[in-house]
């Protein structure tokens, strides 16, 4: 799971631990506290910040009629993952944030950005709690076989490790040590499987800590309480930026896939309308100038949206 106008690096790494110790643990992937429920910031609209974006009539008249009625697309987010999704000021942010309000005004409707827990965005799909969820997730075949998914980036799993890898961890050698992972991502399935290799080799497993935010994750490595930690390479890119020199990533990232925006399984028309809104906003120039604000590496970039493409 991966910069605009750039936060002060004064002021955002007080935010990681302000949000650790008030939210204790909040969303995406357990610390403690549910960033979905009574912790939960308010419901957001995102910047804009790519420039007034056109609406396509016919794009619009494909978003069916009970999700539009209202005027508003309600999006289910994990707001703890900078630079992708976070909440700054009160309000959402981010690079999904921004990303997803274009889609809407393409679309002709206003995005709602709701908090939540990471692994409550899906079933809350299916719940019909939200209408679209967009939070930095993978496209793979375990969660195409719930919902549809539209591709709008690409990104892969990075390792962050204190300044200086003071514990000389390898991305392929972690057994025996103390790693950190945002609950329900695909870096714990990761972490799973680099275990199970482990003891399988007669090594000391992997000890694992799940925390429910990933600024919990960043927090528990900074403050020293696990050894590296795991998540997707653009939020690495992003701590390590933000940390003042505290930590630093270690290899290459590893294990690229296409991030999707989530819808219910088979939207028809829906899906069209969202895949249809990312096409009109890369081939504008639009997709491009939201990744250039938020630092997003370019090779992630992608030139085609694709509805449920091969995993």
């Amino acid at each position: 799971m991966a910069r605009g106008p750039q936060l002060k690096a004064l002021a955002l790494l007080p935010a990681f631990a302000l949000v650790g110790l008030t939210v204790a643990c909040g969303a995406g992937g357990s610390g403690a506290g549910d960033v979905g429920s009574s912790s939960a910031a308010p419901a957001a609209t995102g910047s804009g910040d790519a420039g007034t974006v056109a609406k396509d009539d016919a794009l619009a008249a494909l978003v069916p009629a009970d999700v539009k009625t209202d005027g508003k697309i309600v999006v289910g987010q994990d707001q703890s993952y900078p630079p992708n999704e976070f909440v700054d000021g009160g309000k959402a942010t981010g690079f999904d944030v921004d990303l997803g309000t274009a889609i809407g005004q393409v679309l002709g409707v206003q995005m709602e950005f709701q908090n939540s827990s990471f692994d409550g965005i899906i079933p809350g799909i299916g719940a019909k709690k939200y209408e679209l969820g967009m939070s930095s997730f993978s496209i793979n075949a375990e969660r195409l076989q719930s919902v549809d998914m539209i591709s709008y980036y690409s990104a892969g799993t990075s390792l962050a490790v204190l300044k200086g890898n003071p514990d000389g961890l390898k991305v392929d050698d972690l057994c025996g040590k103390k790693i950190a992972v945002q609950k329900g991502t695909t870096q714990v399935e990761d972490l799973d499987k680099k275990t199970a290799a482990c003891t399988g080799a007669g090594k000391p497993a992997i000890e694992v800590t799940q925390l429910q935010a990933q600024t919990d994750v960043n927090l528990a490595l900074t403050a020293k309480r696990v050894q590296g930690e795991l998540a997707d390479s653009p939020v690495i890119d992003y701590a390590v930026k933000q940390t003042n020199g505290q930590l630093e990533s270690v290899g290459a990232p590893y294990d690229t896939a296409p991030y999707g925006i989530v819808l219910p399984k088979n939207s028809g028309d829906y899906g069209k309308a969202v895949q249809g809104a990312i096409q009109k906003l890369i081939d504008s120039g639009a997709y491009k100038k939201i990744l250039d604000k938020w630092g997003l590496n370019a090779t992630g970039a992608v030139t085609k949206s694709e509805i449920n493409p091969a995993s």
